[in-house]
């Protein structure tokens, strides 16, 4: 059987803590030859689609297929069940299903999707945007990690042409239902006293970059009434990203990242980039919520003789999951309850396109996206048995 101690000791962060597993970097990388091998011992062909994504089938490839995954990569210092959950248990899944000896009367895959987390070329779920046409390939291709290394760069050095990156209908004709099993990024289980849920929605949300520009200067010789400082107008917007967001029922605003130029500490910046991210029950709400934030960023960035510019970097209107398939699903596990998820995934992506549906797993701390992120190894375990038992019933 795999288990996610197989990969524990692959992308260990030592300055963060957690796991920092970024879409085809060499960690990334060893754990798609991980994919590849753990697939193979199965009896499962692998193959590499046009973006970068795996695909291990049961049997022949063909349209309509049930298909289950997840991802691998992670954020920066992220925990070690993000992602990697859903791929261990979608193969241990298998192993549950041909040892009673079931055969898919279906088409059936594992998938792998990459960048689902945009740790490093800063767009979520590029593997799935880039199937689906959600983004453009020439802008993909252009997106650049923390070291200027452009997507195009990194995927020709992992051996694949970026020239074949785009809309792939092919692949996206093959889903004919796709179930993603994700660990709960949240509490919702945990407080209903159970082990496994169902999604019912995503929120809508999106990053944006906010780019303030001032004047770079002496931290000793520049009196304080001298300063066109953007540092000054970067803090207030952070400030006013958490107003905004309280100000709106269920709205969430976050700036996780965010970079001074040239970052030196007795050095006044010239410029400070810093994202946001922002999300909410609907989409008129966030679309709400960032224009108070982008009105107030300038405001206090004319106050500071400064200026600023906002750009969207990627957005996902809200996701409601097919119904029939969602209450298929629960009833196939007995009646779970249905949660929304304040988070982003690749199901998302392609519920515009295909039915789709996603289990839980309980987190009991509900922390995610950091070291401390959790699920006992029972629950674990009943997440396979419930994903084996989804799979069974869609794939006869």
């Amino acid at each position: 059987m795999t288990s996610l101690a197989d990969i524990a000791g692959v992308g260990t962060d030592p300055r963060r803590g957690g796991y920092s597993r970024h879409g085809f970097d060499r960690v990334e990388l060893e754990l798609r030859t991980w994919f590849t091998e753990e697939a193979g011992r199965r009896g499962l062909s692998v193959e590499c689609d046009r973006n970068g994504n795996l695909w291990a089938w049961w049997g022949a490839p063909g349209d309509g297929a049930v298909v289950t995954g997840s991802h691998l990569d992670s954020v920066p210092g992220g925990g070690a069940f993000d992602g990697p959950l859903g791929v261990v248990s979608a193969l241990e899944a298998v192993d549950i299903l041909r040892a009673k000896g079931f055969v898919p009367g279906k088409p059936f895959a594992v998938v792998v999707f990459a960048e689902e987390e945009g740790g490093r070329f800063g767009v979520a779920c590029l593997g799935s945007r880039l199937l689906t046409g959600a983004i453009a390939p020439d802008a993909a291709l252009r997106l650049s990690d923390s070291d200027g290394v452009t997507l195009a760069e990194a995927v020709r050095a992992a051996g694949l042409d970026p020239a074949g990156f785009g809309p792939d209908a092919e692949a996206l004709r093959r889903i004919g239902v796709f179930v993603e099993l994700h660990v709960e990024q949240g509490r919702g289980l945990v407080d209903l006293g159970v082990p496994v849920g169902v999604a019912s929605s995503i929120l809508a949300h999106g990053r944006w970059r906010f780019s303030i520009s001032g004047e770079g200067n002496h931290a000793g010789a520049t009196l304080m009434v001298d300063r066109r400082d953007p540092m000054v107008a970067a803090a207030q917007v952070v400030l006013a990203a958490r107003r905004a967001a309280t100000s709106v029922d269920g709205a969430r605003a976050t700036v996780g990242r965010l970079i001074p130029n040239p970052g030196g500490t007795n050095v006044i910046p010239s410029s400070v980039d810093l994202w946001l991210d922002a999300r909410a029950d609907d989409d008129a709400r966030t679309r709400a919520v960032v224009a108070e934030i982008s009105a107030a960023a300038s405001e206090v960035a004319a106050e500071e003789g400064c200026s600023v510019t906002v750009s969207e970097e990627s957005y996902g209107e809200t996701v409601v999951f097919d119904a029939g398939l969602r209450d298929k699903v629960s009833d196939v596990l007995g009646g779970v309850p249905a949660l929304p998820s304040g988070a982003g995934h690749d199901a998302g992506i392609l519920a515009g396109h295909v039915p789709t549906a996603m289990l839980f797993v309980r987190n009991p701390t509900g922390v995610s996206h950091a070291p401390e992120e959790f699920a006992e190894a029972d629950d674990c375990a009943a997440g396979v048995v419930a994903l084996a038992s989804v799979l069974e019933e869609l794939a006869r």
